[in-house]
């Protein structure tokens, strides 16, 4: 079971770096253009941005999770 659980943090920690550089790499691509943009309500860009960047929390804190239940698990086990 530890096992499995020690892959499923290093799932979701790679998970949160993918999101991470994704969003990242959504906020460099954002044009002058946008930034000028005198349209009212968020850009297709920072819309983008933003879905990444909660899939980024989202994923984080299902490694903190799992990381607290594996201290959980393991916490009488000395």
């Amino acid at each position: 079971m530890n096992t499995f659980l020690v892959l499923l943090i290093i799932a979701a920690a790679i998970a949160t770096v993918v999101m991470l550089v994704r969003g990242i790499i959504a906020f460099l691509q954002t044009t002058k253009e946008e930034l000028n943009s005198t349209d009212t309500g968020p850009s297709a860009s920072s819309l983008k941005q933003n879905k990444m960047m909660f899939a980024r929390i989202g994923f984080q804190a299902v490694a903190v999770l799992l990381v607290a239940l594996l201290l959980l698990m393991n916490g009488g086990n000395r």
